[in-house]
């Protein structure tokens, strides 16, 4: 039974995820307007701890025509610092497509356009959740201080 916490990872905002206590479903937890990294880091880390969350998922800008582009590299460094600054692991998961099928599913609801970082989250955070349970191992681990 795990608790996880998903991250649409945005220059402005971080979208935040959770899961239910049995790592079975996730659902929009809220947004982060960001900050410095320290503080960043400190209010993620106070909601591990609040919501007693076993393990970070991060939504990785995968290039669909390969190799590594800029914000790819942006978010596992970091991603990495991340790693080292929460005592729960951190791990990474193909975010393509996640803004436009959160669009598709908040479409039409009131204040929708404020919310989509945080229903991207659950939706990266839910695809990670369905293919562990297929595969235990699947995702990308993040080592603490993991620059890519």
């Amino acid at each position: 039974m795990t608790r996880w916490l998903g991250i649409d990872h945005g220059l402005r905002v971080l979208g935040v995820a959770i899961s239910d206590p049995l790592g079975m479903l996730a659902r929009p937890l809220r947004l982060v307007v960001r900050r410095a990294k320290a503080e960043d880091f400190a209010l993620l880390a106070g909601l591990v701890e609040m919501h007693g969350v076993e393990g970070i998922v991060v939504g990785l800008p995968v290039n669909p025509e390969g190799g590594e582009n800029k914000q790819e590299a942006s978010v596992r460094k970091w991603a990495g610092r991340l790693a080292a600054a929460i005592p729960v692991p951190v791990w990474l998961w193909d975010e393509s497509f996640s803004s436009f099928e959160a669009a598709q599913r908040l479409a039409g609801r009131r204040g929708s356009d404020a919310r989509i970082d945080d229903a991207a989250a659950a939706v990266i955070l839910q695809a990670f959740l369905d293919a562990r349970r297929e595969d235990p191992a699947a995702g990308e681990p993040v080592l603490p201080g993991d620059d890519g």
